[in-house]
């Protein structure tokens, strides 16, 4: 075992997950970003592409509205730009998909290894054959999740119908729902389950401790967005700036070879860093996931008597 291990199996209080959390990821960040960007390396030089896609459509649109409304007609480049627009997006789509499948999958399995291998022993590559063998699960998933969003947002603009009450209802069913697909995600993973009964197994560990688990999403996802809100600030910075130069120099968006690229590395370099916070959030509901199930069935508890009772007989 190595020094300082954090024991994942423990019937911990809400305080306790924040501060174990954080030790967790003192000890265990540099391993968890080097296997995070060892596997998704590939998929950002997709985001790369597809973002150049995406902003080569927004920005043409601009331009070609500006001439419209200078010119008083209708361009005929608006098709051809929203072509190159709403296929920028769907590339997106299927990137996230893939990426939400991957990070999910990784992070997932780095604390399952972290917990069966108290040494801490275990590669990238470990953590890659370990997730390799639940792909075609994950992927299924993750289109439910997609799906269960989808409805997700139509409750939400029902919500946003109610003044104050409605704000507060969204935001407690959003973190609820973080926290019952990441237990049920560790569930499927860790026991091998399919995808219904994990997704029953977890609704039913969530909604035992629910503000417990709602109130762990809320703090760590605060404390996570503004962890990379500080790493998106140089990027943010300097779209800001190129903005405003642009602005206010009447620089022409489509033939400014500077401003696609900027534009593009900005995208790009914001969306990575949100791709590597919801794997963060997912390590989160690893802490959850151990700390609902070891008070729903004591396993650990019943398994350290065990091995008193073993001792006291020898």
């Amino acid at each position: 075992m190595i020094k300082n291990y954090i024991e994942l199996r423990i019937n911990r209080e809400f305080g306790d997950i924040i501060t174990d959390y954080f030790d967790f990821f003192k000890q265990n960040i540099k391993k968890f970003t080097n296997t995070f960007i060892s596997y998704n390396g590939i998929f950002f030089i997709g985001i790369v592409i597809t973002s150049y896609v995406l902003v080569s459509g927004i920005l043409g649109l601009i331009a070609s509205n500006e001439n419209s409304s200078f010119l008083g007609a209708v361009s005929n480049d608006d098709d051809t730009y929203w072509m190159i627009f709403f296929i920028g997006m769907g590339l997106y789509f299927i990137i996230f998909v893939i990426l939400g499948v991957l990070n999910y999958g990784l992070a997932t399995s780095f604390m399952i290894l972290y917990d069966k291998d108290p040494t801490n022993a275990f590669t990238k590559k470990d953590i890659w054959l370990y997730f390799k063998g639940n792909i075609g699960k994950s992927v299924l998933f993750v289109l439910l999740l997609v799906a269960i969003y989808f409805g997700f947002l139509i409750i939400s603009v029902l919500f946003a119908l109610i003044p104050i009450l409605g704000m507060f209802a969204q935001y407690i069913l959003q973190f609820f729902l973080a926290s019952w697909l990441g237990v049920s995600f560790f569930e499927m993973l860790q026991n091998n389950k399919g995808v219904v009964e994990s997704l029953g197994e977890g609704w039913n560990l969530v909604t035992k401790s629910f503000w417990k688990s709602v109130g762990v999403n809320l703090v760590m996802g605060l404390l996570i967005t503004i962890l990379l809100g500080l790493a998106s600030f140089v990027p943010g910075v300097i779209f800001g700036v190129y903005t405003f130069h642009v602005v206010e120099n009447e620089v022409s968006l489509t033939s400014n070879v500077v401003a696609t690229v900027i534009y593009t590395l900005s995208l790009s370099l914001f969306l990575g860093i949100m791709i590597y916070g919801q794997s963060l959030s997912q390590l989160v509901n690893g802490f959850l996931y151990y700390t609902l199930h070891e008070k729903t069935y004591n396993t650990n508890t019943r398994k350290r008597i065990e091995q008193i009772g073993e001792h006291l007989d020898a």
